[in-house]
């Protein structure tokens, strides 16, 4: 990878962003992970009220944990080329199918190694956080997933079935990071 990335809060400064990142998405009819339910609101206004309010125990959604937002942002030219969700604690869902971690790269800014990156800065937020076992899950299928998974050095627990996929389930140790 040859351009620097960080993670940045979504903002209104990123509106347009958020809401080409999502069509882009939509019109590859591919999965959103990592973007705290984006797909569900078209006006991105309403999805950043959604994600400040999901980031503290108080305001959180039923059935949802605190988590952390962030966009990837590629600093050369500010484009945001993925997306990133840190929960802050488990629920028995998220310890079966879902993990601390969720991301996405765009589709147009695939295979660039900018998956790998976006997990190594998510680990240091995390670590912020307190989270020194870190728990992150892929489709069986998504080598791409696993692969950068296993780059942060993830070692597979099991795989469960959760309808008619299978989930794979690794840890990461965040101590050293």
């Amino acid at each position: 990878m040859r351009e620097e990335l960080v993670l940045v809060k979504p903002s209104e400064d990123y509106l347009e962003q958020i809401y080409e990142y999502r069509q882009e998405f939509l019109d590859n009819d591919d999965s959103m992970d990592g973007t705290s339910s984006l797909r569900r609101f078209e006006k991105i206004e309403e999805w950043l009220q959604w994600v400040d309010k999901n980031e503290n125990d108080e305001t959180c959604a039923n059935d949802f944990v605190p988590s952390s937002q962030f966009l990837t942002i590629r600093k050369l030219d500010n484009k945001v080329v993925g997306m990133v969700n840190i929960r802050h604690r488990l629920n028995e869902h998220l310890l079966n199918f879902g993990g601390h971690i969720g991301y996405s790269i765009r589709k147009s800014e695939r295979r660039k190694g900018y998956a790998k990156e976006q997990l190594r800065l998510a680990l240091l937020e995390a670590k912020k956080l307190k989270i020194n076992e870190v728990l992150i899950t892929c489709n069986k299928d998504n080598f791409a997933s696993r692969n950068t998974i296993l780059s942060a050095n993830g070692i597979l627990e099991n795989e469960v079935k959760d309808e008619d996929e299978i989930i794979q389930r690794y840890w990461i140790n965040n101590k050293g990071i």
